[in-house]
């Protein structure tokens, strides 16, 4: 296929997709005033909560999956290029601090590597070989999950990176702002989040960006609240890494227990600052390396320690 055949094809795909539509209603906003430019940019927003509400079936049978694979020590890895691609990685990136993982266990892969973060890399995006040897570098198992993320859902990356994620038996999850993708059709689970034109037609880091945010954060955050990483509501896995955090451990161990400042103290420093292991210590009157047991026999779960000790 020549240059020109393949522009022409792209061009026509294009036109199919949703998330590239033109909108002549905003044909004039250049000449608005600011404030106002402002006001409907921030309805344009205040969609995209509905359309992800569309999907939470599908988000939460995908989290479900995810999650019984986690729970056998599988990872959880994005795959996407541009705007979806970091997104990705700041997903990944958040949960080590959020809810102690090992960065090794939740992944982000950008089309073209880290140097796709902050510019862009001529012709990643367009490679499925590229999404297949950054794959193939982490020896996917049939514990893994792989998702796909892509705004138009037809990001060959995405794309390539799911159906090769299938082949080695890995689950798969698309998601992506178009319905009837290619992405979702090649993912086990499809999580297709239609959010409209853009309010700047092709952009797609404004409303499909915005969804994508969401999504992510609802796999990432529901899938570590399935595997035992929160207490209620409360960050209990939290990595006190800085001041903030360590304070917020603190500040956690007293709401769970109504321990004073004195006893909290004493419990952080008795199992090395792991916020669940010192809740178990002051509600369950146990040490530091019993506490550590129970949680080991709990699978991290801290209501199942607590209960396995009696409290």
């Amino acid at each position: 296929m020549t240059s020109t055949s393949r522009d022409r094809d792209l061009r026509s795909q294009l036109e199919t997709l949703t998330t590239e539509a033109f909108r002549p209603e905003l044909a004039d906003v250049d000449r608005l005033p600011t404030a106002e430019i402002a006001r409907l940019m921030n309805a344009e927003d205040a969609t995209v909560a509905g359309a992800v509400a569309e999907q939470v079936p599908a988000i939460a049978a995908a989290v479900d999956a995810v999650a019984e694979r986690m729970a056998r020590g599988g990872r959880l890895v994005y795959a996407g290029a541009g705007t979806a691609g970091r997104l990705g990685v700041l997903d990944a990136s958040e949960c080590p601090p959020t809810f102690n993982t090992d960065p090794a266990r939740v992944v982000g892969l950008i089309a073209g590597g880290p140097d796709a973060m902050v510019t862009s890399v001529e012709g990643a995006e367009d490679s499925p070989e590229l999404a297949e040897a950054d794959l193939a570098a982490l020896g996917l198992t049939p514990d893994d999950t792989v998702v796909g993320v892509s705004a138009s859902g037809r990001t060959p990356y995405a794309v390539g990176a799911v159906t090769y994620a299938r082949k080695q038996g890995a689950l798969t999850v698309g998601l992506s702002c178009n319905r009837g993708s290619a992405l979702a059709a090649a993912a086990e689970h499809g999580i297709e989040v239609v959010v409209g034109p853009e309010f700047l037609t092709g952009s797609t880091r404004l409303k499909a960006g915005t969804a994508q945010k969401l999504v992510l954060n609802m796999l990432s955050t529901i899938t570590m609240i399935r595997l035992g990483k929160t207490y209620g509501n409360l960050m209990v896995d939290v990595r006190a890494s800085n001041e903030k955090l360590r304070a917020r451990s603190r500040r956690i161990v007293a709401q769970v227990t109504g321990a004073g400042d004195d006893a909290v103290e004493r419990a952080l420093a008795a199992t090395d600052g792991e916020v669940k292991h010192a809740i178990l210590v002051l509600l369950a009157g146990v040490d530091g390396p019993t506490a550590a047991r129970l949680l080991d026999e709990a699978d991290g779960h801290l209501r199942a320690a607590l209960a396995a000790a009696g409290s």
